[in-house]
């Protein structure tokens, strides 16, 4: 019996890493609350907490073992590993359907949003003048971010490296989208797609026995570019992990004041009704990535009409809360059979 619920813990916790991985990927949409609402976000920011000094000293004198119980190895590596299966497959098919069933699919999101919302806020009860000035503070941060334009794309690598350790904080930070803010900064294609995409088809290459590709300066390039922004990730992990648990201990109440400030102000990223705006050139083409994809610019949200569509709309918002309330009952489980 114990053997069969260790087995499904590490189904789950694979699942898990799903979930944070397809979030992380879409504009607007936060991984950490994912962790939050499904009850692990706090053991996920305490085990990248312990990514230390102490962790590494164990690695340097090869003691594997202990380091990988030092930080939690198990519940990181599985979760991780989600996350890296999400990004070649759930991440696929999201870009399927937000390119073809766009309304719909923002809905859901937007519904799992407002789930996470109600979530949060009902089960929140230290509310004071400090609690309500950190979560209106951070609930216009977050909706002034939905609506600054977009940078030029910059491959520096120095860039490229900073551009890293902000995207993580939508893991780590519920309610701030990191590959949002990439849009903001001008290079979510470069990072999100084309040097994914140069990562994938290397592999593929590799795997056939075919190495044209070292050759190929453009190619290199965007390696390069993959290989600074993973560093500049797992340096923003570690860091906003050890400063996250230092304030989740001392000022508890106002951090999760200020997650739900952030999840509220996140609602004018993935409001539905939304007209996407495409980068063009001096000649009035549109922009496009290596995949031949149109790169966005900027969303022009407006107000539904009452039609069929918008109603179709509405059950999908529904549907995104339903999500996010299987997701509490389950956290709920996991943590009463701890």
């Amino acid at each position: 019996m114990q053997s069969t619920r260790t087995f499904t813990d590490k189904i789950f916790l694979i699942l898990k890493g799903l979930g944070m991985g397809a979030a992380n990927k879409v504009p607007g949409v936060s991984g950490g609350v994912v962790a939050f609402v499904a009850g692990f976000y706090e053991e996920f920011i305490y085990s990248l907490q312990k990514v230390n000094g102490k962790a590494l000293k164990l690695l340097i004198n090869g003691r594997f073992k202990s380091f990988y119980q030092y930080i939690n190895g198990r519940f990181l590596s599985l979760l991780f590993l989600g996350m890296v299966i999400s990004y070649f497959s759930v991440s696929k098919i999201l870009d399927y359907l937000i390119k073809h069933y766009e309304l719909f699919v923002w809905s859901v999101f937007f519904g799992m949003i407002i789930g996470s919302i109600f979530y949060l806020y009902k089960d929140f009860k230290d509310w004071n003048y400090r609690t309500y000035l950190a979560l209106f503070v951070s609930i216009a941060l977050g909706l002034s971010v939905s609506f600054l334009n977009p940078a030029k794309e910059n491959d520096n690598l120095w860039f490229v490296f900073f551009c890293g350790i902000i995207s993580v904080s939508g893991m780590t930070l519920p309610g701030f989208s990191g590959s949002f803010i990439l849009i903001i900064l001008g290079n979510y294609v470069l990072l999100l797609v084309d040097s994914v995409n140069a990562l994938y088809d290397s592999v593929s290459d590799i795997l056939t026995g075919n190495f044209n590709f070292i050759e190929d300066p453009k190619r290199l390039r965007l390696l390069q570019v993959l290989g600074v922004f993973t560093l500049g990730s797992i340096t923003g992990l570690v860091t906003f992990s050890h400063l996250l648990s230092y304030i989740l201990k001392h000022y508890k109440s106002i951090t999760l004041a200020a997650i739900i400030g952030f999840i509220v102000g996140s609602l004018g990223v993935v409001w539905p009704w939304k007209k996407t705006i495409y980068q063009i050139n001096e000649n009035g083409n549109f922009i496009l990535d290596s995949t031949g994809e149109k790169i966005i610019s900027n969303y022009k949200r407006f107000i539904p009409e009452l039609n069929t569509e918008t109603f179709y709309a509405v059950i999908f918002i529904a549907i995104g809360m339903l999500i996010v309330l299987a997701l509490e009952a389950y956290g709920k489980k996991t943590r009463k059979t701890k």
